[in-house]
């Protein structure tokens, strides 16, 4: 059996990272339904793209630009095993996204209602 070796095919990891760094840029990479489910695959363990084929309903050629995607925003990681690529999630990618959501400190109240129980803002 053939180590792993890591595929370098656009740019490092720690570029992705870089460039992919606007919390916007990075939900709208996982935005996509196909790679959702392809990050959810992932959430269980490194993957070949045969084994990822058969979980998404996409041609090759586009789970390929999918793929890369992810890549290129640093949230997986793709290492060559023969003739087989492996993907993996990359290391701290649940935490980039969990950063990237927006958190308030409390809860906003929906504009023009009043927080008052039973009140009614005409009321005044």
């Amino acid at each position: 059996m053939t180590a792993s070796t890591p595929v370098e095919v656009y740019r490092s990891h720690e570029q992705a990272v870089a460039s992919w760094s606007g919390s916007g840029d990075l939900l709208a990479a996982v935005a996509d339904p196909v790679r959702w489910t392809v990050l959810h695959r992932l959430s269980a363990g490194t993957a070949c793209v045969c084994d990822l084929q058969e979980h998404v309903a996409v041609a090759p050629n586009l789970l390929s630009y999918h793929l890369r995607v992810l890549r290129e925003a640093g949230l997986v990681v793709a290492s060559k095993r023969g003739r087989w690529v492996d993907y993996t999630l990359a290391p701290g990618a649940v935490d980039r996204l969990v950063s990237a959501l927006p958190v308030t400190a409390a809860p906003a109240s929906p504009r023009g209602c009043d927080s008052r129980a039973g009140s009614n803002a005409a009321d005044g």
